[in-house]
């Protein structure tokens, strides 16, 4: 494993791998590494010659204060997970704010389209902005020739992909499945922040997804929203910021079943909001 903080130095090294025709992955993460993280990374390797790892908490893509100083920050234990878990043909990229940003920490804008209105859009003005700025930073830092995200962050996901299209990068970016701990609760950095009761409560969103998922055969998707906003007024701990069931590929509300839908969940438990996605059909 290697270790990179300055990106003339990342870019210098990636250079000389990609003259040897060497297909070069990226992981881009905020660090506070899980299972999660580990997977996309193994998946990553099964599918080109060398994988960067990036750790950097984007301070741009916060739109609130308290967010950002309570998000983990755990590089020397992330590093060492990585050189543990994979000792060879792993980067890890972990620049300083002043090295990604310079002088002037601020988000670029960019025309998503509708797929940035709805949900994560909604509840977090300027968070995609902040998201593309980054990404973009770093798809131009390391050049990669793939991409892995997560699909908890779904729409996210469609961000990047709509990212590659407006800035004509010739990057494949790959979706790789929801990593869940035994109880269901997806796999989350900010999993940290909970206590082990919070924990095990929290795992009530994937149980009331999969029984949305079960529903969607048979009840309307007003009386399943319905479903949903009871149970969570009904739980002591958890309290629901939104519950939406979306066009898997524009985001855009519930038409008709004919399409390909997901149902997607943000909610807090205490102070520390956790979101969620399911296929449907």
């Amino acid at each position: 494993m290697l270790l990179f903080k300055e990106k003339s130095a990342l870019r210098n090294y990636l250079s000389a791998q990609k003259e040897t025709n060497k297909t070069i992955g990226f992981v881009p993460t905020m660090g506070a590494l899980h299972e999660g993280h580990l997977s996309l990374i193994e998946f990553a390797q099964s599918a080109c010659d060398l994988v960067v790892v990036s750790i950097f908490v984007n301070p741009t893509q916060f739109n609130n204060e308290d967010d950002l100083e309570k998000y983990p920050r755990t590089l020397d234990s992330d590093i060492q997970l990585i050189k543990s878990k994979f000792p060879k043909n792993v980067i890890v990229f972990a620049p300083s704010a002043h090295e990604v940003y310079g002088e002037n920490i601020s988000s670029s804008q960019f025309n998503f389209g509708p797929v940035a209105s709805f949900m994560e859009g909604k509840y977090r003005n300027g968070h995609f902005d902040g998201v593309g700025t980054i990404v973009k930073k770093l798809f131009e830092m390391v050049k990669p020739h793939k991409a892995f995200f997560g699909e908890k962050d779904f729409q996210q996901l469609l961000i990047i992909k709509k990212l590659v299209e407006l800035t004509k990068l010739p990057i494949e970016v790959i979706g790789c499945k929801i990593n869940r701990e035994k109880s269901g609760l997806a796999r989350s950095s900010r999993n940290a922040l909970l206590s082990n009761k919070d924990r095990l409560e929290s795992a009530f969103i994937y149980q009331t997804l999969q029984q949305a998922k079960a529903n969607f055969g048979t009840k309307s998707v007003k009386e399943i929203e319905r479903d949903i906003k009871t149970a969570f007024e009904r739980h002591p701990l958890l309290k629901l910021e939104y519950f939406e069931v979306a066009n898997a590929h524009t985001l855009e509300p519930f038409s008709n079943k004919k399409e390909q839908y997901r149902a997607f969940i943000a909610a807090y438990a205490n102070n520390v909001r956790l979101i969620d996605n399911i296929a449907l059909n």
